[in-house]
């Protein structure tokens, strides 16, 4: 539920933080890049009375920040603005600035006290409520995985593993679940969790993941979409804060290193009734609701790739041995599907994605699951046979789009998520993500060079 703040909220934070300096005045864009601006105390309480005014076309903002030239929402509508508020709750301090400083989550509104159709917070609000309409609530988490890499390199774009601070050596090895990573990097990880706890952020979980330097901070579920979804992007920004904080560079790319595991977001779904049941605690993978759920997921996988995967480098992860997707498949315990159903006590039964690369925009990940599992249950869908064993193992699906071309026609062509993501948003989606791709496919890259300059 969106819920808009007051100017009590201000006062109250600035009586209790009069040594705050400046607050960042943040809003998502559809990249799931934060934008917005800086104010400094004395402006504060005036932006919880009257908002701050941002161009309407921050949701047709592509990756380098550019506006798109097909959005119309651009410069064709004379680019005007729109009337962005405060979200109740969400002014916290930011522990890694290193002067006193906080940040607010604000939301677009048009007309003013409406909120705009096309802001992904709105989007999965008005996920949550067709859910609501047949008495089901998503109880939704959120694990996205990053790697911790050497600043000085990425200043320079390139990406190398950082130099141990215990060992004064780089990583080189994978040592999946190891103590002993944490225990190397326990100032970075114990300065994340005291930053979660200042931002009231529900992390719980710090595990070692499948490459040298990647690791993966997980988040306790919420019976609440909107606001998973915002700890898992404030998350990201918490990480990146913290890690520059202590010299090192934190990124969430999808695959930056060509011979080790990508960096995936998993989203964890079940779904409670009035009662406060999990609809798919009984029955195992033979529960109808759950088939239900799991097919509508799949029927949807293809046009929603664009989501999952949503630039040139997203499909790089989609390799063999790597424990990504590559089919539209499902299964039990299985951690080479699409969609997996864990293990564990039946009551805590639920629904894992895995296709999602880190590079996703958590809202409107979390709302185009939300539509296949909506869409799955209203029309009674069945899924295919459950796959068990290695599914890499498989003949690839080509009707789950590989390449970001594939990914976009398939978006274009969308039959489903059009109707439960709206026409504001598929429209400014469709036209960064054309903008960027021809962008990108017009660089010539070094390899190029390499190849061909003086070879043809």
């Amino acid at each position: 539920m969106i819920d808009i703040a007051d100017r009590s909220e201000a006062e109250t934070f600035l009586k209790e933080n009069s040594d705050i300096e400046s607050i960042d005045l943040l809003i998502a864009d559809l990249n799931g890049v934060f934008r917005g601006k800086r104010v400094y105390p004395d402006a504060l309480t005036h932006v919880y009375e009257d908002g701050i005014l941002l161009a309407k076309s921050l949701f047709a903002s592509d990756i380098t920040g550019a506006t798109s030239d097909y959005s119309d929402i651009g410069i064709l509508t004379g680019d005007k603005d729109c009337r962005c508020v405060p979200l109740s709750n969400t002014i916290y301090r930011t522990p890694w600035k290193k002067r006193a400083a906080a940040q607010v989550q604000m939301i677009m509104q048009e007309p003013p006290g409406t909120p705009y159709p096309g802001d992904p917070q709105t989007i999965i609000d008005n996920l949550t409520n067709r859910f609501e309409e047949i008495g089901l609530t998503p109880v939704v988490a959120i694990e996205m995985e990053f790697y911790l890499i050497d600043r000085e390199q990425a200043l320079n774009n390139e990406a190398l593993a950082t130099i141990s601070p215990v060992t004064g050596k780089r990583q080189h090895k994978t040592q999946v679940y190891s103590i002993t990573d944490l225990d190397d990097y326990g100032d970075f990880i114990d300065g994340i969790m005291h930053a979660t706890r200042i931002q009231q952020i529900p992390a719980n979980v710090a595990v070692a993941e499948y490459a040298p330097g990647q690791y993966e901070i997980n988040l306790r579920h919420q019976a609440n979409a909107q606001l998973a979804c915002s700890h898992g992007l404030l998350l990201k920004r918490l990480i990146k804060g913290v890690a520059e904080q202590h010299g090192y560079c934190a990124t969430f790319m999808p695959k930056p290193f060509q011979h080790s595991a990508g960096n995936g977001t998993h989203i964890h779904v079940s779904l409670m009734d009035k009662s406060g049941n999990n609809i798919f605690g009984q029955g195992g993978v033979n529960n109808i609701q759950l088939r239900n759920a799991i097919a509508g997921l799949i029927d949807i996988m293809s046009e929603s790739m664009l989501i999952y995967a949503p630039g040139a480098n997203s499909y790089r992860r989609f390799v063999k041995g790597m424990f990504t997707p590559l089919n539209l498949n499902w299964g039990y315990n299985n951690r080479t599907v699409a969609v997996r159903i864990p293990s564990g006590n039946s009551t805590a039964t639920r629904i894992e994605h895995r296709v999602s690369g880190a590079d996703t925009n958590p809202y409107l990940l979390t709302a185009s699951v939300l539509a296949g599992i909506h869409h799955g249950l209203t029309n009674n869908l069945e899924p295919p046979p459950i796959t068990t064993g290695d599914a890499h193992n498989q003949p690839i699906d080509t009707t789950m789009p590989n390449s970001w071309q594939k990914a976009i026609e398939s978006f274009n062509t969308a039959k489903v998520l059009p109707s439960y993501l709206g026409q504001d948003f598929c429209s400014a989606y469709s036209a960064i993500k054309q903008q960027e791709y021809e962008l990108f496919s017009r660089e010539i890259t070094p390899l190029e060079f390499d190849w061909y300059l003086r070879n043809s």
